[in-house]
């Protein structure tokens, strides 16, 4: 099973703070696939998840953002009613908490992800092993 890692950045919730990190992003050759954002009053962290995250994380710490790199799970969802009901009902069905979540499409509609913050990514695939789940 493939690892999907997400570039965490930590940062001030001001005016121009997405302008600076997408132009490090950007001149460095690296290609944004999905974004989210969650701030709380003057902080705030902006996920991403790139093409090359080993060479953003360098890049952007070099240019003085706090950083974190994690493995998420991707569970592939079915463009149709009911699918993101059916993926929630798994991860209850094994106990599996979200602590975050976004999805990332891919393909123009053909193909999307949820992508999945949880404790501990290795334990929660293990224990999703035989439901009929399908991930990046």
């Amino acid at each position: 099973m493939a690892q999907l890692r997400q570039i965490s950045i930590f940062a001030e919730n001001k005016p121009g703070k997405i302008e600076k990190i997408t132009k490090v992003l950007a001149d460095g050759g690296i290609n944004i696939l999905a974004i989210s954002i969650s701030s709380s009053g003057d902080f705030g962290v902006i996920k991403f998840i790139v093409d090359k995250p080993d060479e953003a994380k360098d890049l952007l710490i070099k240019n003085g953002f706090t950083v974190s790199l994690n493995e998420v799970l991707a569970i592939e969802l079915v463009d149709k009613p009911g699918d993101l009901h059916r993926v929630a009902v798994a991860l209850l069905r094994c106990g599996i908490n979200i602590e975050n979540a976004h999805v990332f499409v891919v393909n123009e509609r053909a193909q999307s992800y949820l992508i999945v913050e949880v404790e501990d990514v290795d334990e929660a695939k293990k224990k999703l092993a035989n439901e009929e789940l399908r991930f990046y």
